[in-house]
């Protein structure tokens, strides 16, 4: 997968006090952490990562450019992002550093695919899940994976067991759980259909028009 390139630099104050200076220059406190590294405190240009990052989907490998010592090839995957509950500004960001020889285990979006023979005869569409983990190499991420819906009748259903995966990705469950199902139509649709014709009489109707005659 192609990765993105993302500009940081050190950030010499912490606390409440040096964040907020840095949200006043428009940059978003930051922490950079891995298994073989210290935690390091960064800083990252808000636009940058609004424009690069927050507006993808999925996971996706990040590499920190910038003159910030021992930095030189890290390459890192968003781990946590904070956002204000009010504003939804933006407040911090995690970076969990990789290795790009070990897998590791991401979420990977769903996209449904093609037109479910069910929904042609009224049926609905009904996804269960939106995305499922997988675990892979760094570079063989998926940026989505597709569900191709086209056989699915109503009633029908398709469980992670039956995904088609890239090579090298693998599904991480425990149990063969269910990502997408057709509905059959709703009680309100049916009633709909059954109901008579504007100005059509009513079966108990036509019966007592006839015996009037």
């Amino acid at each position: 997968m192609e990765t993105i390139e993302l500009s940081v630099e050190k950030r010499e104050r912490v606390g409440k006090g040096g964040a907020r200076k840095l949200r006043r220059q428009k940059k978003v406190p930051a922490i950079l952490y891995g298994r073989r590294r210290q935690p390091v405190p960064l800083a990252i240009p808000e636009k940058d990562f609004q424009s690069k990052v927050a507006a993808i989907e999925g996971a996706h490998l990040i590499r920190l450019k910038g003159e910030v010592e021992g930095l030189e090839e890290c390459v890192a995957l968003v781990k946590e992002v904070q956002v204000h509950p009010v504003t939804s500004a933006l407040l911090h960001v995690d970076f969990y550093e990789v290795d790009l020889a070990e897998k590791l285990t991401v979420a990977a979006p769903l996209h449904f695919v093609g037109k479910a023979a069910g929904v042609a005869l009224g049926g609905i569409l009904q996804p269960l899940r939106r995305e499922i983990s997988v675990r892979c190499l760094p570079m063989s991420i998926p940026e989505f994976i597709e569900v191709d819906v086209s056989a699915l009748g109503i009633h029908d259903t398709i469980h992670v067991s039956e995904l088609r995966l890239p090579e090298g990705v693998e599904a991480v469950y425990t149990e063969d759980f269910p990502l997408v199902t057709i509905l059959p139509p709703t009680v309100e649709e049916t009633r709909a259909e059954a109901a008579p014709e504007a100005g059509t009489p009513a079966p108990a109707e036509q019966a007592k028009t006839a015996g009037e005659k």
